[in-house]
């Protein structure tokens, strides 16, 4: 097979290969799940919480990127979780952008949101990246991306373009910097406490330490 055909052969490859490590190592750490959290092991707590930007909601960050490999790797199990979110929670993203392709990146996941199509798309866009090669980074391949997945190129290109982009960009590296943003995804609840997959044995073990968090989180908010 011709050297371009084989690269696309060895992404599609290596992104099964991810999804079934994955599954393993969720069978894996079934066991650490049921334990309760351990702080300073599991997970922090800021010294300093931020100040949440969902009300009286509680405020779970996820910080992330579409080109990244182990984000990709916890969408199956994050996607399920945040379609149900009790009424008390808000779910975010906010991109990170460790390498400058990342950057375009960051502007995909803003204009997905802003268009409504980010909770619908996301798996597609992680998949389109670490499944089928596709450079979502550039800018036309994602219009013409976007395009093929129904949305109206023009609205794509404008919110994509729209100098309120620029705002939400600088936004996004502003929080990454607040909450000192070492690697990704890193999650944050109620802008007190911070964990990731590895500190709780795997992607699969992630939705229900949060849950965790929260239960936390909840109980200290002041009552009333």
């Amino acid at each position: 097979m011709s050297k371009s055909k084989a690269t696309v052969f060895a992404q599609r490859r290596a992104f099964l290969g991810m999804a079934v490590g994955a599954t393993i190592a969720a069978v894996a750490g079934s066991a650490l799940a049921a334990e309760p959290l351990v702080e300073g092991k599991n997970y922090g707590r800021l010294k300093a919480p931020v100040p949440v930007e969902t009300g009286k909601k509680i405020e779970v960050i996820e910080f992330f990127s579409y080109g990244c490999p182990h984000c990709a790797e916890l969408e199956q199990f994050l996607g399920p979780w945040r379609s149900k979110l009790p009424a008390d929670v808000e779910f975010r993203r906010v991109p990170v952008a460790f390498q400058p392709a990342w950057v375009n990146l960051g502007r995909v996941y803003y204009t997905l949101d802003a268009l409504g199509e980010e909770a619908k798309l996301s798996p597609a866009v992680f998949a389109a990246i670490h499944g089928g090669n596709v450079q979502l980074s550039n800018e036309k391949t994602f219009f013409d991306w976007a395009a093929s997945k129904g949305l109206d190129r023009k609205k794509v290109e404008d919110m994509y373009n729209s100098f309120a982009m620029n705002g939400k960009m600088n936004r996004a590296k502003q929080l990454a910097q607040t909450y000192n943003i070492q690697s990704v995804p890193t999650v944050i609840v109620d802008g007190k406490f911070v964990t990731a997959s590895d500190k709780v044995g795997t992607h699969a073990n992630l939705p229900a330490a949060i849950d965790e968090l929260i239960a936390k989180a909840r109980a200290e908010r002041p009552k009333g």
